[in-house]
C-alpha cells in the first residue's frame, strides 16, 4: 500500500456490505463487532488480514469482514488457515470457529494445530450447542442438558478446550464473554500481537436453543489471578475454572513455527526436474 493511503483505522472499516443474518440476540453478533474493533486497533490494511472460518454459526464471520476471507469445510478451518500463515508469515490470520465446528469434527486439527505452534489466532465462538442445525449437543454441552435429541442429557463429560490447549502447546488461551464487546477487542489484539499459536474461547449464548444461557451475563466474571507463563500452575488452574473467568489465564513463551523458505525457482524446465521419476 502506497505511504500516501492512511490506514483504516475504524471498525466499520472492516465491515463487508453483507447484512448478517444471525438469529436475534445471538451472542455471534458482538463477537463480530469485537473483531472490527481489534482489527481497527490494529491498524493494518484489510488486505494484510485473512479471517478464515468452516461450517457453523460462528463459521459465517469471512462474509462480514472486509477483509481476505475462506469459508472452508467442516472442522478443516484451522489446516486451511495455518498452510496460509507459513506460505505467507507477512499476513495476519484468524481463524474463527464453534465449539461443533472446531471441538468435534475439527478436535484433532485443534490439539495439532497448538501443538505446531504456527503464529496465528484461534477464536472460538462457544454456545454448547449445534445452532445451525437445529440444537444437537455439542462437545461442550452439559451431560444432563435435556434436549429433543438427547432425552434426559448424553451422559459424556464435556469437553475441556483450554486445558486441551495448554496440554497440547498452545502459547497462549484466554477466554471472554460476547456481551463485553470492548475487553473481547482488547484480548483479540493482544492474542494477535502474542507469538505462536493463541487461542480466545469466547462465551457466545445461543438464545434460540440455548434460552439458558441468557444468565451468563450474571455468571462471568474477571479472573482472579493474573496471567501466568507456567504451563504447570496454569493447568491447575484450568483444571479448576468452572468456565466463566474471563481474560488471559496463561501468556506461553515458545517460538513459532515457520519452515525455511526454499529457493524459489522460476525457470520451468528447473521446476519440471523435480517431479522426475
Amino acid at each position: 500500500m502506497s505511504a500516501t493511503v492512511p490506514l483504516a483505522c475504524k471498525p466499520g472499516d472492516y465491515k463487508s456490505d453483507t447484512k448478517p443474518i444471525w438469529c436475534p440476540g445471538c451472542g455471534d453478533y458482538h463477537v463480530l463487532l469485537s473483531i472490527t474493533r481489534a482489527f481497527a486497533a490494529l491498524n493494518l490494511p484489510p488486505e494484510q488480514l485473512a479471517v478464515v472460518s468452516g461450517i457453523g454459526c460462528s463459521s459465517r464471520i469471512p462474509a462480514y469482514t472486509s477483509c481476505y476471507g475462506f469459508h472452508g469445510v467442516h472442522g478443516r478451518s484451522l489446516a486451511v488457515g495455518a498452510g496460509l500463515k507459513v506460505a505467507r508469515p507477512d499476513m495476519t490470520v484468524v481463524v474463527a470457529s464453534g465449539d461443533g465446528d472446531g471441538y468435534s469434527i475439527g478436535g484433532n486439527h485443534f490439539m495439532h494445530a497448538c501443538r505446531r505452534n504456527v503464529d496465528l489466532t484461534y477464536i472460538v465462538m462457544d454456545n454448547h450447542i449445534y445452532g445451525m442445525t437445529k440444537g444437537q449437543p455439542s462437545p461442550t454441552t452439559e451431560p444432563d442438558f435435556d434436549t429433543a435429541l438427547s432425552p434426559g442429557g448424553t451422559g459424556l463429560r464435556p469437553f475441556n478446550p483450554l486445558v486441551i490447549a495448554l496440554a497440547s502447546g498452545a502459547n497462549f488461551i484466554a477466554r471472554a464473554f460476547s456481551g463485553h464487546v470492548n475487553e473481547t477487542a482488547k484480548i483479540i489484539v493482544e492474542a494477535v500481537h502474542h507469538p505462536g499459536f493463541s487461542f480466545v474461547e469466547i462465551l457466545s449464548p445461543c438464545v434460540t436453543y440455548r434460552p439458558d444461557q441468557r444468565a451468563w451475563k450474571d455468571c462471568v466474571r474477571s479472573a482472579p489471578v493474573e496471567p501466568t507463563d507456567d504451563a504447570a500452575r496454569a493447568a491447575r488452574r484450568l483444571m479448576t475454572d468452572d468456565g466463566f473467568n474471563l481474560g488471559v489465564l496463561y501468556r506461553g513463551d515458545r517460538w513459532p513455527y515457520q519452515p525455511r523458505a526454499a529457493a524459489t525457482v522460476t525457470d520451468l524446465a528447473e521446476f519440471e526436474k523435480g517431479f522426475e521419476i
